[in-house]
């Protein structure tokens, strides 16, 4: 019998995640919308070395959703 042991996983390792995988010399940008509501009040982007400034994100619930929008992003861009 099989079981599974894999744990979900949290947002402070989410976070680790998504930054491990953004290059040293790329620039991080994230921000807070003051009056945005809670569903929507994170944006970032990622400045590439060499490339346009990236535009920054549709506003996410939470700074790991938008950081993990802006690797999307830069990623395609990359490609």
């Amino acid at each position: 019998m099989s079981h599974n042991y894999a744990t979900p996983l949290t947002p402070e390792k989410r976070l680790a995640r998504v930054l491990a995988r953004i290059p040293a010399p790329w620039g991080i940008n994230i921000e807070r919308l003051p009056d945005a509501p809670d569903a929507a009040c994170w944006r970032a982007r990622l400045d590439v070395p060499g490339q346009a400034a990236q535009a920054w994100t549709t506003p996410a619930p939470t700074m790991v959703d938008a950081l993990e929008q802006a690797w999307r992003q830069a990623r395609t861009l990359m490609a």
